[in-house]
């Protein structure tokens, strides 16, 4: 599990923080300072595939003109939202005209979380709520015991336990779970 602060911090008390040597992320939920673990390999080769997925779906979509409402794919890029709120999805889809500064600002269009063991139902919900009041279009939870992945749209969401995973906000975009499932295999 993550570690929370007992005091609530400001934004400007987080950004103020020393670096620590931590190889895991530290995000702002609330004002409470949430400390991940480093990904494991499973993780980290889910949010790859995620990434490299989306990019090439994105790339394609732009050049045939499509999806201009959205701009660009991350891993683990920073956001951060009015309040006491900063957060580092493991791939994430902005919008076309994403504000930004020293961070994004606001959520990106898609947010997309690996869940690990260290995540909380609390957390991964307040999260999903933030995500949506600044912005996103699409919220994605994926899991991997068993593979699945949760879709949540603002107000409603689908669960996708085979097949594959789509999305309307890119066309030609698919994601097999079987692709995920072979890449725990691996692991």
């Amino acid at each position: 599990m993550g570690a929370v602060t007992t005091r609530l911090l400001t934004f400007e008390e987080f950004e103020r923080m020393p670096e620590q040597d931590s190889i895991g992320k530290t995000e702002l939920l609330d004002g409470e300072l949430i400390e991940v673990p480093p990904s494991d390999l499973e993780h980290s080769r889910f949010a790859k595939l995620i990434y490299h997925l989306l990019f090439n779906a994105l790339e394609a979509a732009h050049a045939r003109g499509e999806a201009q409402d959205l701009g660009e794919v991350f891993l683990e890029a920073g956001y951060k939202m009015p309040g006491r709120h900063y957060f580092i999805p493991d791939v994430s889809v902005t919008h076309a005209a994403q504000a930004q500064a020293k961070y994004l600002m606001n959520s990106p269009a898609i947010a997309i979380e690996v869940v690990s063991e260290s995540n909380t139902a609390r957390e991964m919900e307040k999260k999903v709520a933030m995500y949506f009041r600044y912005g996103a279009r699409e919220v994605w939870r994926v899991y991997s015991d068993p593979v699945h992945i949760v879709i949540h749209f603002n107000g409603s969401s689908r669960s996708i336990n085979e097949g594959s995973v789509t999305t309307p906000l890119l066309r030609g975009f698919e994601l097999p779970l079987a692709t995920l499932e072979a890449l725990i295999q691996k692991t």
